[in-house]
């Protein structure tokens, strides 16, 4: 899929967006496995609003960011994730 930095998308992690009931696939949250083994993720940026919540052994960088995903979307894709 797309490359950025050498990183490319291997595989998406659970149901897509219009298995999961989308029919625009337009704002919908995701889950994709990268080639060095990561993960990204496509959600809701809220940062502002969860950031003060955080405890305190949480940090975030400048260049981090606090990504909401539903539930739907992690449960259907943890058969997905890899044990190791």
């Amino acid at each position: 899929m797309n490359n950025c930095n050498g990183l490319t998308i291997a595989r998406r992690i659970g149901a897509s967006p219009r298995v999961r009931g989308s029919v625009t696939d337009l704002t919908c949250p995701d889950i994709f496995e990268l080639s060095d083994g990561s993960f990204a993720i496509i959600g809701t940026d809220m940062t502002e609003e969860l950031e003060s919540s955080l405890p305190g052994d949480a940090g975030r960088a400048g260049y981090e960011r606090i990504v909401v995903i539903t539930r739907e979307t992690l449960t259907l894709a943890r058969l997905d994730i890899p044990v190791n």
